[in-house]
Order: C-alpha cells, then sequence, then structure tokens
C-alpha cells in the first residue's frame, strides 16, 4: 500500500475543550508528513525488498536501518492517532507498521526449510536431550504393567478395577481362549473404511488426549504425570495377566506389538515432555521458574509433536493393519521394525547438524 497523495487540506479545526480544560491540538496531514514521509518511503522500499527478494538482499547498512525505521513508524502511528484527523494517513501507517512488523520479526525460512529442520535436527535433538526422562517414564509404565499383571494372574476380578468398560470390549475373566482368538486376536478384518477411518480415528483422538494430560500435568511438579504414566500400565499388565492364564501370550503380545511399539513410544514421550517441565519447575537453578518455561518448554512442546505424530502412525497400524495380518510372526517383525525405525530416528538423525 503505496502512501496516500496529499489531498487538499482543510484549514486545520478549531481547537476543542478537553477534560481538563486546555484545547487538544489538531494537525493538518501536510504538516504532520513534514519531516516524516521521508523515512516511511525509505521503510516502504525496504519492506518491499525483503517481501519480494528476502532479508539476505538487503545491505549490512540496510539492515541496520530496518528496526529504527520501523521503530519511528510506530512512533509516529502512535502520535497519528492522537492528533490526526486524515483517515487514509491512519490506514497507510497501520499497513506499513504490519509490514514492517513481519519484515523485522517474522520468520526467516520458508516452511519446507522448517520443516526439514524441525524433522532433521530439532525433534530427534529434543527427544536425546529428555532420555533420563524418558528412562524414567518408561520404568514408572513398567511398574503399572507388573503390578497390573501380578493382581489380575492371581485374582482376575482385579481385570475390571483396572480396564475401563469401553476399553475392555466386552473382554474380561468370562471370555474363553475361543472368544479371545476369534473375537480379539485373529477376529476377521471389519473393511477399508471401519478400519482406516472410523476405528483408526477414535483411537487416535483418544490415545493423544491421555497424552496430552499426562504431558499438561507436568506442571503440577511431575506427580500427577508419573501416576497416570503408572495408571497406564496397569491395564496392559491386566491384559497380559488375562491372556496369561489362557496360554495366549505369544499371541496376544504379537497382536499388541504391531501397533503398541509405537503407541507406547508416544505416551513415553508426552510423559518425558511434562517431566522435563517438572524438573524445570522444582529445579530453576540460576534461572527463575518462569525463565526456565520459556527455555525449555520448546524443547517439551518439540517432543509433544513427535508423540502425536507416533499415536498418529499407532492408530493407522492399529485401525487397519493389526486385523489385515492375521501372523502372528509378521505382527511381531512389523511392531519391532517400526520400534527399530523410531529408535535409529531418534538416536542417529541430525547428530551432525549444527545447532
Amino acid at each position: 500500500m503505496s502512501m496516500p497523495a496529499a489531498t487538499i487540506d482543510a484549514p486545520a479545526a478549531p481547537a476543542a475543550p478537553t477534560a481538563a480544560g486546555r484545547p487538544e491540538i489538531v494537525l493538518k496531514s501536510s504538516e504532520f508528513r513534514k519531516g516524516r514521509a521521508e523515512g516511511w518511503l525509505e521503510l516502504e522500499r525496504l519492506v518491499t525488498r525483503v517481501e519480494r527478494q528476502g532479508i539476505r538482499k538487503l545491505s549490512l547498512d540496510e539492515l541496520q536501518r530496518l528496526p529504527i525505521l520501523y521503530r519511528a513508524a510506530l512512533s509516529s502511528l502512535s502520535v497519528a492517532r492522537t492528533i490526526v484527523l486524515d483517515r487514509n494517513l491512519l490506514l497507510y501507517l497501520e499497513t506499513l507498521s504490519v509490514r514492517a512488523f513481519l519484515a523485522v520479526y517474522g520468520p526467516r525460512g520458508n516452511p519446507i526449510t522448517g520443516l526439514r529442520a524441525f524433522f532433521g535436527h530439532e525433534l530427534p535433538a529434543a527427544v536425546r536431550s529428555a532420555r533420563w526422562h524418558i528412562l524414567v517414564a518408561a520404568l514408572t509404565m513398567l511398574l503399572g504393567v507388573i503390578v497390573g499383571f501380578m493382581l489380575t494372574v492371581q485374582d482376575e476380578t482385579w481385570f475390571n478395577s483396572f480396564v475401563p468398560a469401553g476399553l475392555a470390549g466386552g473382554r474380561g475373566p468370562s471370555s474363553t481362549r475361543a472368544d479371545l482368538l476369534n473375537r480379539e486376536i485373529f477376529a476377521p478384518w471389519p473393511g477399508l473404511v471401519e478400519s482406516f477411518g472410523l476405528f483408526a480415528g477414535v483411537l487416535f483422538n483418544h490415545n493423544t488426549l491421555i497424552g496430552i494430560l499426562t504431558f499438561g500435568l507436568g506442571m503440577g511438579v511431575g506427580i500427577p504425570t508419573i501416576m497416570l504414566t503408572l495408571y497406564q500400565g496397569l491395564p496392559l499388565g491386566a491384559f497380559i495377566a488375562l491372556h496369561y492364564n489362557r496360554d495366549l501370550t505369544i499371541d496376544f503380545l504379537g497382536w499388541l506389538s504391531i501397533h503398541g511399539v509405537t503407541e507406547i513410544g508416544g505416551l513415553l514421550l508426552f510423559a518425558a515432555g511434562g517431566l522435563v517441565i517438572a524438573e524445570k519447575m522444582l529445579f530453576p537453578g540460576r534461572y527463575s521458574r518462569l525463565e526456565n518455561l520459556a527455555m525449555h518448554g520448546r524443547l517439551a512442546g518439540q517432543m509433544a509433536v513427535g508423540a502425536v505424530i507416533m499415536l498418529f502412525a499407532a492408530a493407522f497400524l492399529e485401525g487397519g493393519c493389526r486385523q489385515l495380518i492375521a501372523s502372528t510372526p509378521w505382527r511381531f517383525a512389523i511392531g519391532f521394525g517400526m520400534g527399530a525405525l523410531w529408535l535409529a530416528y531418534f538416536s542417529l538423525a541430525g547428530r551432525g547438524a549444527r545447532r
């Protein structure tokens, strides 16, 4: 938007009395432009070059001038809103200020470059930096699995206490071996639409909601995150015990592994992100808690994004591929193959990139 051409200025408006009894000063547009228009035009030229060619095309002097001119334009806009009646001039300064803000503070790379940097370096680096938090989350969930298994394998009534009815899906102490084989482990494939559309979407929404809750509870100094992670292991241990008592342990673990390796990995990333936040709140060190949240919240957020991606992949595998592949060895191969790929990605990707 170019600067509005000078219009025929009417005589200065009479001074209007204010609440304090002093007259309010109202300037004509031409008087306000004097000494300022040159800077606005220079800023507009620089901003236009940045929009068309990129910030790298500016010289060192122009780079130094850009923020100075931007702040001067903001100052002019602030004054103009108070003492100038020309609406076109106000609109010009507002538009110029927004464009200059994006040129000074906007992102420097295109979206493709940002995605490449995020997935190529930032995400795996964030996960590696939180390896101890991931270990704590994994041991916590493992403890829940052990407790759920030990209690349920001796008394299957514990199954109903650990597994909600919606998650049980009709399975429980009354289920026979044939029921679990035919209606769960080797149940027929329900079809493309129901598998990849409806069921996968429900699974993704449910798991993501649980994961985000685990992540957000890190603000409670980590105790709710630990408790929820422990609780997530209890149903898994109860399910393993239910199938163990019916000699279906291997088949069930194969049925579980095709999606469970990726799903559990995503949930652990959510929990580890919450623990990162909790650690910086409990042990702020040389910085304040608010400063720690600002510095490490980005790292935890990157882990949460990675967790969402893993849960999306897990929902695809569970909703569409689990019943389509009715072979226990193949299920193990796919499940642990995916686990190996995730491990290699988070361990090796971006190690040679410069921070």
